[in-house]
């Protein structure tokens, strides 16, 4: 197996058991990451999302599959159900992720998944009637780098 597809494993098996510290260990320090919810991430900050994310997914499970990585990129299928925080509602995310890799670490990671369907999930029926707006999803990033930021005060992260 390819060191980089070793490492990819390494990631996804450490969200698995939620270990946010090896997960946040497995980025370059430049590291950038982008979402269809959190779109710009640098440095810390993509460590510090996953730290986040690992503490509030209490009935978090993961799955992934279709690893594939070279020397220079790599990608990866995931599956993951938890509750959403804010609703309580269940949420089924499945996502496709790419990377690029430097020096032994993940330098960009990018997920794509759909963001209505996910609104659908977590919100509910305003989630499924709106979630195509581009008002609501900004809402929905605005709230989310918002609590990131606010936990990275909490922890004492700095980018």
């Amino acid at each position: 197996m390819h060191p980089n597809e070793e490492l990819i494993h390494k990631f996804y098996t450490a969200f698995q058991s939620k270990d946010g510290n090896t997960m946040a260990s497995s980025y370059h320090g430049e590291a950038t990451f982008s979402d269809p919810v959190f779109k710009d991430l640098k440095g810390k900050e993509v460590g510090a999302m996953w730290l986040m994310l690992v503490e509030r997914g209490q009935n978090l499970t993961v799955r992934f599959s279709n690893v594939k990585a070279d020397d220079t990129k790599g990608s990866a299928d995931w599956e993951a159900d938890y509750s959403f925080s804010k609703t309580g509602r269940m949420v089924y995310n499945k996502i496709h992720a790419e990377f690029t890799f430097q020096d032994g670490k993940i330098k960009t990671h990018k997920d794509s998944f759909s963001l209505w369907k996910w609104a659908g999930m977590a919100l509910g029926t305003p989630g499924t009637l709106m979630g195509w707006l581009p008002t609501l999803q900004n809402k929905i990033r605005s709230e989310a780098v918002t609590g990131l930021t606010m936990y990275m005060k909490r922890k004492k992260i700095s980018n």
